[in-house]
């Protein structure tokens, strides 16, 4: 099911519509189709939300300045619109970053976080380089940093032996609109200060997964952000760069699945629709 929520958000709902319920937000310049790769390993056991973020796909441009704060209340609003209380928050890159700004917004609706190739606090030089690249988008448009991002996202041998994926993800960044992307980009660029060291600190399950050769989103960052979460998990997977999701998708999804299962979350929605059912008296207890 698609549909369109109130204030413009353009989202998708996979699964089973009483299983437990799993949210999926996507990184800069993409949109939910990204997540083509990961859907068909949740939607059997969880409702999978899958949405566009503002100004990216069909959803509307944001209103005001991009910012972490801004896109944590796109999410609420689209729970709040679907009835969703509480779920599970899977966010790759900004998304990841998105997730994290919601997790300390709304830790009520966070059930637990799984962070995909997402920044932490950056080097002198890295900082100076994503800033020349948001001055490159502002002044030229998305299309004149997407080769280099297509570089940075994929392994030279899978990016050379897939040229059919590659145009996919092109045409994906170069649809947005160069009026809004840069202001968003930025937010990629500078909103890390919004989540870093959080206070007080998130208190959900955590997983934070990264590759080893995503160069603008290392291990290092994995291990810090995860070193923020008490009880947070971390994984490298070795010999991929920033879209594992799409080079790689088992490599992704299996420990994903894993750890979403080892939250109990079938078991607790069950027992919740049990109760319900007995309380609405659809069971006897006289059976």
């Amino acid at each position: 099911m698609t549909a369109l929520s109130p204030n413009g958000t353009d989202f998708t709902f996979d699964g089973p519509e009483k299983a437990p319920v799993v949210v999926l937000i996507h990184g800069l310049g993409l949109n939910k189709n990204c997540w083509q790769w990961m859907i068909p390993d949740l939607k059997d056991s969880y409702r999978v939300l899958s949405y566009d973020l503002f100004g990216h796909g069909g959803s509307s441009d944001p209103e005001t300045e991009p910012s972490l704060s801004l896109f944590s209340k796109q999410l609420a609003d689209l729970l709040d619109y679907c009835k969703i209380q509480r779920a599970v928050i899977i966010g790759f890159s900004l998304g990841g970053m998105i997730a994290r700004r919601f997790a300390q917004d709304a830790p009520e609706k966070s059930q637990a976080l799984v962070i995909l190739h997402s920044p932490h606090k950056r080097s002198d030089a890295a900082q100076l380089a994503i800033l020349k690249r948001v001055d490159q988008a502002r002044t030229m448009g998305p299309e004149s940093t997407v080769e280099a991002a297509l570089e940075r996202w994929f392994t030279d041998p899978f990016r050379h032996a897939n040229p059919d994926l590659m145009t996919t993800v092109r045409q994906w960044v170069t649809a947005n609109r160069r009026e809004v992307y840069h202001t968003i980009y930025k937010v990629l660029a500078t909103g890390i200060d919004e989540i870093v060291k959080p206070s007080p600190a998130l208190i959900c399950p955590t997983l934070v997964i990264t590759g080893d050769q995503d160069f603008g989103n290392g291990p290092e960052m994995t291990f810090a952000i995860a070193a923020e979460i008490p009880g947070a998990k971390s994984l490298v997977l070795p010999n991929l760069r920033h879209m594992a999701l799409a080079e790689a998708p088992h490599a992704v999804n299996k420990p994903v699945r894993t750890f979403m299962d080892s939250l109990n979350l079938l078991n607790c929605a069950y027992k919740s629709l049990t109760r319900q059912a007995l309380t609405s008296g659809l069971y006897s207890s006289e059976i």
